[in-house]
């Protein structure tokens, strides 16, 4: 079974959304507005979660 096939609770979607958060320097609101457009795959999350954080002007950590 895929990542994105799994039921995930809200708690492990907010922990998700705190650590794609930190990890990228986006907000944790932008965090969670992602992963409910794109689902839980990390990879994804990671990338598209780059990209907005380029594209607010703001380098990344």
């Amino acid at each position: 079974m895929d990542e994105d096939a799994q039921d995930h609770t809200p708690k492990v979607r907010e922990a998700m959304a705190r650590s794609l958060a930190a990890e990228t320097g986006i907000s944790f609101d932008q965090a969670r507005d992602l992963i409910a457009l794109i689902g839980t795959n990390r990879s994804s999350l990671l990338r598209e979660a780059r990209i907005l954080k380029k594209r607010s002007g703001q380098s990344l950590p």
